[in-house]
């Protein structure tokens, strides 16, 4: 299901093909940064570059024999360049080029999930704007409190987004590094200038210290912006889901033509694709748990990191990319009606004009506690006996003492919630 929506982009990002791809373009940079040192003489360097190759299948080939995927590699690579392959990986230990290669991979992933971010904002602004002065009603604990917009529920959204766009950048700050300083950091046989080339070749700055392997918590970094990125999706999901019950019914999730809710049912039309951007956000967020395990190792490294990170970058990826495209789709297309918005904000019979009931009394110099007395006496029977609030707050001998038949008619008025809304949007997206 999931390969059907998520674009083969993110997918050859993390396929074999590419892993080595990029493994590849480490050897490379090393040996010509190498070749400028006058370690690895110009034709040998040119016959490298000019040869250097491999093929995934003889790869796994001699993995099954030698049981590593680094040698293996490095084989094939040679059964292509011939000689000169004994300047490939000069004075280098496996994860200088398995992790240098990560990092690159890794910020080519994170400029696809900006891109989506970004498309997702523009729609979010978009809607916003659209529904800037669409009244509906706030709720809080899942009750009805004071009337928003739907555009300002929207707004929120947008402004989490600005900010997951800031933790992407930072994310990619932190892990856009490589190393290239041998077995276990310290340049043994390695020129630490071989090191400056290469990954300046590569678009990384060298780690200022590393180990045998650059230190998790880079990882968990990019792991938990993720892990973020689509808890918030969730979270917009929950909303559309909550707010497409039928008892709510004011957004629905897009139903295309020939599509069918049950199988029992024919009436359904169900948010399954909000409750499947729920169900794979736990996913991320499970796998953030795992980036966070890794980042204890043994003294200079272990490998009980490797294989799992194998699972959980790629799917973390390949995930949010997918959930971004499929709440983008989703709010792109929604069903929103305002309508039903303005119906759910009368279905209280006015009780959520309490408080503005409440502060008229207290500008007529009640005190707080005794004006919240009379004004939930009123609500109370309201809700108790299904009456009308403000027939209720009319008739009220205590309440009218204070406030004029007008005062109390300007209380139920929506006009004072819109108010601030331009002040909200303008400071939001100025």
């Amino acid at each position: 299901m999931i390969e059907r929506y998520t674009l083969p982009e993110m997918g050859a990002i993390w396929s074999e093909e590419n892993r080595y791809r990029k493994w590849l373009e480490v050897e490379l940079a090393v040996c010509q940064a190498w070749a400028r040192l006058g370690k690895i003489p110009p034709k040998s360097l040119e016959n490298i570059r000019k040869k250097a190759a491999f093929s995934v299948q003889r790869i796994e080939e001699i993995e099954k024999v030698v049981k590593h995927d680094v040698i293996a590699f490095l084989t094939s690579v040679a059964e292509h360049i011939g000689d000169d392959s004994r300047f490939v990986h000069m004075g280098l230990t496996s994860y200088d080029v398995v992790d240098t290669a990560l990092s690159l991979l890794m910020v080519e992933s994170l400029d696809r999930v900006e891109k989506r971010l970004l498309e997702l904002r523009k729609i979010l602004k978009k809607m916003a704007l659209k529904y800037k002065k669409t009244p509906c009603i706030g709720r809080t604990h899942g009750v009805h409190a004071e009337p928003i917009t739907f555009g300002f529920k929207i707004l929120v959204w947008y402004e989490e987004t600005n900010r997951h766009l800031k933790r992407l950048q930072a994310a990619r700050e932190t892990i856009s590094v490589g190393r290239i300083a041998g077995s276990v950091g310290t340049y043994i046989h390695l020129d630490p200038r071989v090191e400056k080339y290469a990954l300046k070749s590569l678009g990384l700055k060298p780690a200022p210290v590393s180990t045998q392997v650059l230190q998790r918590d880079r990882h968990a970094e990019v792991m938990s912006c993720l892990a973020l990125i689509v808890t918030s999706l969730e979270k917009f999901a929950l909303e559309i889901r909550h707010l497409q019950k039928t008892e709510v019914l004011e957004v629905e999730e897009p139903f295309t033509r020939g599509q069918k809710g049950s199988s029992a049912m024919p009436h359904k039309r169900n948010p399954v694709r909000c409750e499947r951007v729920a169900g794979l956000a736990r996913i991320v967020r499970g796998n953030l748990q795992v980036a966070l395990e890794n980042i204890p190792l043994w003294h200079e490294r272990d490998i009980s990191h490797s294989s799992a990170e194998r699972v959980i970058f790629p799917d973390s990826f390949i995930l949010t990319d997918f959930l971004l495209k499929e709440m983008a789709e989703i709010i792109g297309n929604w069903h929103v009606y305002p309508a039903r918005m303005m119906e759910n904000i009368q279905a209280t019979r006015g009780l959520i004009f309490s408080q503005a009931v409440m502060l008229a009394l207290t500008r007529k110099g009640l005190s707080r506690e005794e004006a919240y007395r009379l004004v939930q006496s009123c609500s109370l029977k309201a809700w108790q006996e299904n009456l009308d609030f403000r027939e209720l707050v009319s008739s009220d001998p205590e309440i009218t003492r204070h406030l004029s038949p007008g005062e109390i008619e300007s209380c139920f008025s929506l006009e004072p919630y819109l108010q601030k809304i331009d002040f909200i949007f303008e400071r939001v997206l100025r």
